[in-house]
């Protein structure tokens, strides 16, 4: 299953929850943002109504993981690799001015690359090397104007630590292939929509919601 949040104007939040096997939406929420609360109350409703989750594949949001471990403790999450690659390619930028930055950007645009066992042990070597090789200056602190010392490549850290959390779920789909390793499809189901709502941009918010539920439901059939 796929699941993803998209945002319009005026705060309008659509969360999709879609079995990419069969190109289904099984549930859907129109919110003003990607709550805990809402999200676990979703999964729960799937789960009663007899959906058998085998894996989740997900951009890694916060309280989506909270509300899967609580919800759904046996199933699988796959950690979206594009929206890891994105958020460190925004962090180290497209031009790293360190060479610690420039070869973990390096090691970041490999995850796409990685289609075997024998390639991700490689990957992951490398990755430990990198930290071998560069702890030190990921770890630098420096005095800030607060008065407290805090880290001084932050971004930096920042992308490595979001690679060390995900990594225990980044490669599930090498030993399972219908797990998608990232939520493009979403995505590009997520473009589709809001090109068509853009040729109505007159509509008014409560009418774009009914735009998107009558288009939700003829997508389904």
């Amino acid at each position: 299953m796929l699941i993803d949040g998209t945002y319009f104007s005026n705060n309008l939040c659509l969360i999709l929850y879609r079995d990419q096997q069969i190109k289904y939406t099984q549930l859907y929420r129109l919110s003003d943002g990607e709550w805990y609360e809402e999200l676990k109350e979703d999964l729960q409703n799937l789960l009663s109504l007899g959906v058998q989750i085998e894996s989740i594949t997900c951009d890694g949001h916060k309280a989506l993981l909270k509300a899967i471990g609580k919800v759904c403790k046996s199933v699988i999450v796959q950690r979206c690799l594009v929206h890891i690659q994105r958020m460190c390619r925004i962090w180290l930028t497209s031009r790293p001015k360190s060479t610690a930055a420039g070869e973990l950007s390096k090691l970041v645009k490999e995850l796409h690359t990685i289609t075997d066992h024998q390639r991700w042990g490689f990957w992951v070597v490398n990755l430990q090397q990198w930290y071998d090789l560069h702890k030190d200056y990921v770890n630098e602190k420096t005095f800030h104007a607060t008065g407290r010392y805090w880290y001084k490549h932050k971004l930096l850290r920042r992308s490595f630590s979001v690679i060390r959390k995900a990594l225990p779920n980044m490669f599930h789909y090498l030993d399972n292939p219908r797990i998608p390793k990232t939520t493009n499809a979403l995505e590009s189901f997520f473009g589709h929509l809001k090109n068509h709502i853009t040729i109505h941009r007159g509509l008014s918010n409560n009418n774009r919601r009914y735009f998107i539920q009558w288009y939700l439901y003829f997508k389904n059939q």
